[in-house]
């Protein structure tokens, strides 16, 4: 039975309305995606940091190895941008060997000033991986990483930089038309580029 001229009209303005809260639901979600959780010291002086350490990352993964990965893309990363220079990670384990460190990817601000005094460096970095592989919803799957940073200064110990970055997942646009994500690597540099530019801007 065809469509009466009302009838017509109202599923047409039904289909506007879904465009429109379809529309809605992505600008939320790209919004929740922006701003990252951040906090900055605004007492410090970050252009007096010429070298800093990158402590072992901790992984909260069931892959442990994912940790050691991700620290090398953003220590990696960290030294393209030429800002600072990067105490080598031997250099870092012989420092932490040395100070006495139980736990590199947690150290105390005690330990911090220990270790900075060692490796000669302005700040130490440390950093967790809360995940990072694949997830699924359905039939749909997608890689994801979410990781968090800090810094310390060595002088003091005292946390001067903070922030988070979750890149991949699956999104809108996977649930209603399927598809994969990004690959592994892709997103990994994205989030550590998104951390490094907060760091440094």
């Amino acid at each position: 039975m065809p469509f009466r001229g009302g009838s017509l009209m109202r599923v047409k303005k039904m289909l506007s309305r879904h465009k429109i809260l379809l529309l809605l639901s992505i600008t939320a979600l790209v919004a929740c995606a922006g701003p990252r959780d951040t906090y900055i010291d605004p007492n410090m002086d970050f252009g007096t940091v010429k070298t800093v350490a990158v402590m072992p990352f901790v992984s909260l993964t069931r892959d442990s190895v994912v940790a050691e990965r991700v620290r090398d893309v953003f220590i990696t990363r960290l030294l393209s941008t030429g800002a600072v220079y990067v105490v080598p990670v031997g250099e870092v384990a012989r420092g932490v060997a040395r100070v006495e460190i139980q736990n590199p990817g947690a150290p105390s601000p005690e330990e911090v000033v220990k270790l900075g005094g060692v490796i000669k460096a302005q700040a130490v970095i440390t950093g967790t991986v809360r995940e990072y592989g694949e997830v699924r919803s359905g039939t749909v799957s997608s890689n994801i990483i979410s990781m968090s940073l800090q810094m310390m200064e060595a002088q003091t110990g005292k946390v001067v930089w903070t922030g988070s970055s979750t890149k991949g997942g699956i999104n809108v646009w996977q649930r209603l038309f399927g598809g994969g994500g990004q690959p592994m690597n892709k997103i990994t540099v994205e989030a550590v580029n998104e951390l490094i530019n907060g760091l440094l801007k």
